[in-house]
């Protein structure tokens, strides 16, 4: 199976779709720019909702759900929200068809009295609904969460990285203080980075959006990056402090605690399984999938291997105490019993899916009590007694992460450069990865620097580089560096 996988050395866009079609993830659909998630692909994003709306609840946050349909009204009430959103919007205009000799067609009799936009995004909605919630500073803070999909028409599109249709959360807070609004955008931006980097074993960089590169209709967008193997980076998550821009537009106030009406602050924050696109990217090999423990559909494969019935009800007996020994230890195993495959193309199948650790028992394990294991991010294989194997496998999983999460970390600490000019920055940057650099702040050398190199500020680090020099570009003063990087 991994032949049909190309070399990412070779190919590395290939390689990305390769593994996706081999480990049975998703495929295209006949609606362009769409995909169809298939079942281990939507178990891997299952297990990181579950991760994810966890962390929600353990800080405060409700889920909820608001209407897929926007009235186009709304998107017009907040300036720059409509115009970052308003090339990417799927618009209603008509609410039936009629049938016509040979199909049907839209009933031009049923045009909307006012168009609909496709949730691109649910600020303006949501917004509309808090309108009525809040009135008081009682009411405030309101933590809600949101599981949806959402619509951008896009026409350039690869799967889990960028598509037309995608499934995400959506974060939405209201806040009596500035100071409690941007505690939430700081605290869930947290949240993000946790998530990536203890469950994904994907290590990121954390900082502040450029204006350029903010949320539309944003004060500040905050965002972690990861960076891919083939030395691109990716914004896997932002969370935004959008200040009182949206209170104000749908005329969200509440009564404080000394009589006075105010506007509430704001926050919205989101992921979507353009963290599936990162997880592979992080992880992956030539042989297909890799996933960390934590998030795998099943953590342990057990395939038995025999000929003929009497070895095969051998084997399974003495593989199934095993499997609730595992399960008893909060393992999730599969047992691939499936008598139509022969082991080596199960092995291969496991291998590409991704399945962190594979067990194969075989006669001879039965007559002298040991399991075959192979570790999928390695491919080492060893010999190991079956008596006492739950706690053993459960520190074998801990450690797959773990090493999983380091070698990532390494990968991207070698890939990290300071960069003191223009030429030798234009120099690294054909060489991937993150480049710290001095900037001068504006627009103009932003842009400039994007034309000129295909590179782009990926944020503004918080702390870790706030040493005063002078913008590589144009010599003039800069009070940190930031980050650049070439990106997805």
């Amino acid at each position: 199976m991994a032949k049909r996988i190309t070399n990412r050395n070779e190919d590395y866009s290939q390689w990305y779709i390769d593994v996706i079609k081999e480990a049975k993830l998703a495929d295209h659909s006949p609606v362009r720019g769409c995909m169809v998630i298939r079942p281990h692909g939507f178990a891997l994003w299952e297990n990181m909702k579950a991760g994810l709306d966890q962390m929600f609840k353990d800080t405060g946050h409700e889920n909820a759900y608001f209407p897929l349909f926007i009235p186009k009204s709304f998107l017009s009430k907040e300036a720059q929200h409509v115009e970052g959103f308003a090339k990417e919007c799927a618009v209603i205009t008509h609410s039936k068809l009629k049938s016509v000799e040979g199909g049907v067609e839209v009933d031009p009799e049923s045009r909307l009295d006012e168009e609909l936009i496709v949730r691109p995004t649910s600020e303006t909605i949501i917004w509309d609904s808090y309108r009525n919630w809040i009135q008081s500073y009682r009411d405030l803070p309101i933590l809600i969460n949101q599981w949806a999909n959402v619509v951008r028409w896009e026409m350039r599109t690869r799967l889990f990285l960028r598509t037309m249709e995608f499934l995400w959360q959506e974060g939405h807070t209201a806040h009596a203080t500035k100071e409690e609004a941007i505690e939430e955008t700081e605290q869930m931006l947290e949240v993000y980075r946790t998530f990536a980097e203890e469950f994904m074993a994907m290590p990121v960089k954390t900082g502040v959006k450029t204006a350029s590169e903010r949320f539309a209709g944003a004060v500040d967008t905050y965002c972690i990056e990861a960076l891919m193997q083939d030395g691109k980076a990716l914004q896997a998550g932002t969370s935004h402090f959008l200040g009182q821009n949206f209170a104000k537009a749908f005329d969200v106030k509440f009564q404080d605690t000394d009589g006075e009406h105010k506007y509430v602050w704001a926050t919205s924050w989101g992921v979507s399984t353009r963290l599936i696109g990162g997880l592979i990217m992080t992880h992956s090999d030539d042989n297909g999938l890799i996933l960390p423990p934590k998030l795998a559909p099943y953590q342990v494969v057990v395939v038995p291997i025999y000929r003929g019935e009497e070895q095969r009800e051998a084997v399974i007996s003495y593989a199934e105490p095993i499997i609730k020994e595992l399960e008893s230890h909060g393992i999730t195993v599969k047992l691939d019993n499936r008598d139509n495959y022969k082991p080596g193309w199960k092995f291969a199948e496991h291998e590409a899916q991704g399945t962190p650790l594979r067990i194969a028992v075989g006669p001879r394990d039965v007559e002298k009590g040991n399991l075959e294991l192979a570790r999928r991010d390695t491919l080492e294989k060893n010999i190991v007694p079956a008596d006492g194997i739950g706690p053993r496998i459960k520190d074998l999983l801990d450690t797959i992460q773990a090493d999983l999460f380091n070698s990532a970390k390494k990968r991207m600490d070698d890939s990290t450069r300071t960069v003191e000019t223009y030429d030798q920055f234009k120099k690294e940057i054909e060489d991937g990865g993150f480049i710290y650099a001095h900037w001068d702040g504006t627009a103009e050398t932003e842009e400039k620097i994007k034309e000129e190199t295909k590179a782009t500020i990926r944020c503004i680090p918080f702390k870790e580089t706030a040493e005063p020099g002078k913008c590589m570009v144009t010599g003039n003063k800069s009070e940190r560096r930031v980050l650049f990087a070439r990106s997805y």
